[in-house]
């Protein structure tokens, strides 16, 4: 629950009554900011996709001068916690004195054998961050973040890939009074607002550094002159047994994103997974493409790894900007109870580390985040937005 005096406040209602929680759940945000609302963000988990966008409806008009988003998933995060699979509402709104915000909607068309999304808005020279919520099922949404320094430069992109309790067809989006089921939305934020962004990926390195000596596609064929395989093979041989289960339940790989640093530690890749092995051709097939050059590490996850990794980062983050006022926070589904056994484990992360700010948002079926500068769609993350006390660039 946020302070009374916040420029940043936090709310959650839990019920059946997705209207009366979304009122509730918006109530409560909107009474505890020391001004009017320029910004609300609202996320709803409810079981039939009609009455999510009744209370999407509700919701957005509970704040007519602010500009609002806002979307379904399948949990919510708000007032220090998480609610998995339960009917419930979050919200969150800001006080942004001076900010612009534009709020957008995109599409996907198809020209000439090639999609092409539209909806964009223009660029600015202050423009400091893109909040994007997407359906999963209707968006190209890997395409597009992978490939936004063309059309967007180097604007950080935010957000999560949004769901609903009955899969494809019952995702919801919400922005400034409208309701869309499918494509995406999300909101511009520019001028006098200090913003920062935090993912975390939750990975441990396992084995040393590599070169990608051989690929094709997103097969690796030789790392540091050797079979892929044969060296993953002698990686996990040399692992305790703890280790050895956390590979076989899901292995992972980091891609170098400074081939020039000396060495390469947690925090210094972008994570993909191990999707197979090809025995005949002693290969590893991973969720990306890698050149020859690249610089990779193979990776594990687990609770204790994920909760230093989020605990470290927030720190730092912390003693960097000072004062934290708010924060908006996108956590893989895969995380909360399946991970740490509760549902409550960012939020609460964030509260241990930030203070009593204002903090909601959901669980993701993806999370978007920039690492090291470039945007990225990730998995098995929490990424978040946080807003600092001084204004200025981000």
């Amino acid at each position: 629950m946020a302070l009374m005096t916040s420029r940043f406040a936090d709310g959650l209602a839990v019920g059946s009554d997705l209207v009366e929680a979304a009122e509730n759940a918006v109530g409560q945000a909107l009474s505890r900011l020391s001004g009017p609302a320029d910004l609300v963000c609202f996320f709803i988990c409810g079981d039939d996709p009609e009455d999510v966008a009744r209370a999407g409806q509700a919701a957005m008009k509970l704040a007519p001068e602010a500009h609002v988003i806002g979307c379904s998933a399948t949990g919510v995060i708000g007032d220090g916690q998480g609610v998995e699979l339960t009917p419930a509402v979050s919200a969150w709104a800001a006080t942004l004195e001076g900010a612009r915000l534009t709020t957008f909607a995109l599409e996907t068309l198809t020209a000439e054998d090639r999609f092409v999304v539209v909806g964009l808005p223009e660029r600015g020279g202050d423009d400091h961050v893109a909040i994007l919520l997407a359906d999963p099922y209707t968006f190209p949404t890997d395409a597009f973040v992978e490939r936004s320094v063309d059309v967007l430069g180097d604007l950080p992109l935010i957000g999560g890939l949004a769901n609903g309790l009955q899969g494809r067809g019952s995702v919801r989006l919400f922005a400034d009074g409208e309701i869309y089921t499918e494509g995406a939305i999300g909101v511009l934020l520019s001028g006098p607002v200090k913003i920062s962004t935090v993912v975390s990926q939750g990975c441990r390195p396992i084995g040393p550094s590599m070169v990608v000596t051989a690929s094709e596609d997103n097969l690796l064929l030789e790392l540091a002159g050797q079979p892929a395989l044969a060296r993953l093979e002698d990686i996990v041989s040399d692992l305790d047994e703890d280790d050895r289960e956390l590979v076989a339940s899901g292995l992972q790989i980091g891609l170098a994103m400074d081939e020039y640093a000396e060495r390469h530690e947690r925090g210094d890749f972008l994570i993909r997974g191990v999707i197979g092995i090809d025995p005949d051709r002693e290969a590893v097939a991973i969720g990306d493409i890698v050149e020859i050059g690249r610089t990779v590490r193979f990776q594990v996850r687990d609770a204790a790894t994920a909760d230093e990794d989020l605990y470290d980062l927030l720190d730092a983050h912390r003693e960097e900007l000072g004062k934290v006022d708010g924060a908006l926070l996108f956590s893989c589904n895969g995380r909360g109870s399946a991970m740490f056994g509760t549902a409550d484990h960012d939020p609460v992360a964030l509260r241990d580390t930030l203070g009593p700010i204002g903090v909601a948002g959901f669980f993701a079926a993806g999370e978007v985040g920039p690492v090291a500068g470039h945007n990225h769609v990730h998995g098995f993350t929490a990424s978040v937005l946080v807003f600092s006390s001084a204004a200025g660039g981000p």
